[in-house]
């Protein structure tokens, strides 16, 4: 096991970039991860990381090493999920990530009810608005409302949720509420989730003729989602949000929707984990878990 707990080090090192960073993955202080890689190097008989006091870089035969290594963690993986099925009692880490709104309002608040219930397993959550590669961070799942687009993925629906625009009436008394989808485009302020390489720069709209989209701009961009939501409710501009995160703000006039009529499409809210994870069980656990308690959380909110 000691063994393997190295290879895990390694692997997470390497694609980390630092031995700091894949110890704080794994739990380890930088001392006992430095010291993992030092025990296999010397097992081995090889120098792995080539070291400078800026940058950590796999030699040649750590690079060879890498690939090997992951191979011999994925068979392990596989075997414990084939023996999990039988043992009853499914146990392990889960490691995920999803957007900031959806994890603070939807899955973090289910993380400790699903860990009492199954105490032998361990989460660990990731949050952020910005595009993950589950693969190359050697995540299990990773939840999302809107639309995936990595084929190579395999994904479940959980819901569809609804979306608004919505803006503050300080706001609305300002600059007019829009009366047509074109109206957003003559000076109107959207508040748009951008981050480098980001896709999203347009709405796509319910219109008579169909989906359409609307290459929308503003004065304000960030890539956190809840930055956008207090930006709105502060008067800064019209926000495209799901229904879920704004009924309440609406409910007490703090927002108010806009173009009712063209809403947005709805997001799809669902997970996408690779195709090995299909028949882990603390991975479907999870999953059906936040499937049937966040569509309670969610209706609850739309209250």
């Amino acid at each position: 096991m000691a063994y393997l707990e190295s290879l895990r080090v390694f692997c997470r090192v390497v694609e980390l970039g630092s031995i700091t960073s894949g110890g704080r993955d794994l739990r380890l202080t930088p001392a006992v991860a430095s010291k993992r890689i030092k025990e296999l190097e010397t097992h081995l008989g090889v120098r792995l990381f080539n070291r400078t006091t800026r940058s950590l870089t796999p030699t040649e035969v750590g690079q060879q090493f890498y690939g090997e290594a992951l191979r011999i963690l994925d068979a392990v993986g596989q075997a414990e999920t084939v023996i999990a099925q039988y043992s009853g009692a499914p146990r392990g880490t889960i490691r995920m990530t999803s957007p900031l709104a959806v994890g603070r309002r939807i899955i973090a608040p289910l993380v400790p009810e699903f860990v009492e219930e199954h105490p032998d397993i361990e989460v660990r959550l990731r949050m952020s608005d910005r595009k993950v590669d589950i693969l190359a961070d050697g995540l299990d799942l990773a939840f999302f409302v809107g639309t995936p687009h990595d084929s190579s993925l395999k994904m479940r629906k959980i819901a569809d949720c609804e979306r608004v625009l919505c803006a503050a009436p300080d706001y609305l008394a300002k600059m007019g509420a829009p009366q047509v989808p074109e109206d957003l485009l003559q000076g109107h302020n959207c508040l748009l989730l951008r981050y480098p390489r980001s896709p999203e720069y347009f709405w796509t709209l319910n219109t008579p003729g169909g989906p359409r989209k609307f290459e929308v701009s503003g004065k304000y961009d960030a890539d956190d989602s809840d930055v956008l939501l207090n930006w709105a409710l502060d008067g800064r501009g019209i926000v495209n949000k799901p229904l879920f995160e704004v009924a309440a703000h609406l409910a007490r006039g703090e927002l108010v929707e806009v173009l009712p009529d063209n809403r947005p499409m709805p997001s799809i809210f669902g997970c996408l984990y690779p195709h090995k994870k299909l028949q882990d069980p603390k991975v479907r656990l999870l999953v059906d878990f936040v499937a049937q308690r966040g569509m309670a959380l969610m209706r609850a909110a739309m209250v």
